[in-house]
């Protein structure tokens, strides 16, 4: 008896400096992990990826290297991508499939280079995927936000990710300027360890700076409300020794105020290339706010008031862009005439 033929499948890939998501056409959003392999030095094998990765971030030994496929939105690691990936196709059982007929969407901050472009799709090869395109995030952020870019009509996103931020405005399926800096998530992480070294003495690390920016972090400039502390442990700089120390909100508040107004700049020259027939749709619809920076206290009035245009925040802000796969799938490629359902 004939053996009965495997299906392809379609894979959208959000490739994040933070987390990976994944969507697999049919099935939704099938994976949504940290971006984290762990490797053995003495052997080269893989000793874990993704969640159980995270967890050892801050707490290896000299034996274990961990390993971020990403850094600031740039891809670092060729090899870890790969792990990552081939993790990823092991999750979604990849012997009931025919990989070689299946075909892999990678969505990338702006700022990645064709040469790491060819790498990636080299190495979707490599693991016997058939057919492999890249696509920036922001494009598939903005319809994972459910807007039809397809029309005439100008859109603008904010996609505030763990590495990039990238910032385009979108008109009949394709961008039409774009930019990208490497202020996001990971950025704010980090002003805020060097506003606690300089101001408390005292040295915490990521994980505790991130635990900082999501539990009192905001934009609020009024502070209305009562200002909030936060608790945090870290290394004395001057006796070496643990020490607990609070930070309030109001000096989190002005490290991240700080570093968003690159962001705004930001918008601003976008904002300032983009063709007047669009830039009146903007006023008109206002700016899309995507990525993991989105879920920060405020940001919407901080923007809206820098920038004087109205700014919304997606409720799948954490999902969007993988979400977006679903319709850039369809067209594999070609963007400017929107799918059939």
């Amino acid at each position: 008896m004939e053996a009965k033929k495997k299906k392809g499948l379609n894979i959208g890939v959000d490739l994040g400096t933070v987390n990976t998501l994944v969507y697999v056409a049919g099935k939704g959003v099938v994976f949504n992990e940290p971006s984290v392999v762990a490797y053995d030095n003495e052997t080269g094998e893989t000793i874990a990826v993704g969640k159980e990765a995270a967890k050892m971030v801050g707490k290896t030994h000299d034996r274990i290297t961990i390993s971020k496929p990403l850094h600031l939105g740039v891809i670092s690691d060729i090899r870890s991508a790969g792990t990552l990936i081939e993790y990823v196709l092991q999750k979604i059982d990849k012997d009931s499939y025919d990989l070689s007929a299946s075909t892999l969407l990678l969505c990338c901050p702006s700022e990645v280079t064709q040469i790491e472009r060819e790498s990636l799709i080299e190495l979707a090869s490599d693991l016997g995927i058939g057919e492999c395109f890249i696509e920036e995030e922001v494009k598939a952020g903005v319809i994972g936000a459910g807007v039809d870019i397809f029309r005439a009509q100008g859109a603008m996103v904010i996609d505030i990710g763990g590495g990039s931020t990238d910032i385009g405005v979108l008109s009949l399926g394709d961008i039409v300027t774009s930019e990208s800096i490497r202020v996001a998530g990971t950025f704010f992480d980090e002003a805020i360890i060097k506003h606690i070294q300089f101001t408390h003495q005292v040295l915490i690390g990521s994980i505790s700076a991130e635990k900082i920016k999501k539990k009192i972090g905001t934009l609020d400039e009024a502070l209305s409300g009562a200002s909030e502390t936060m608790k945090i442990a870290g290394r004395d700089l001057l006796t070496g020794l643990p020490k607990e120390i609070e930070v309030t909100q109001k000096e989190i508040r002005d490290v991240l105020i700080e570093a968003f107004e690159e962001i705004v700049n930001t918008a601003q020259r976008v904002l300032q290339q983009t063709p007047p027939e669009l830039a009146a749709d903007i006023i008109n619809d206002g700016i899309i706010v995507n990525g993991g920076g989105a879920l920060i206290h405020g940001i919407a009035d901080f923007l809206s008031n820098r920038l004087q245009v109205d700014v919304k925040i997606t409720n799948n802000a954490l999902t969007a862009i993988c979400e977006g796969t679903k319709v850039l799938l369809k067209n594999k490629g070609s963007y400017l005439v929107k799918p059939l359902d």
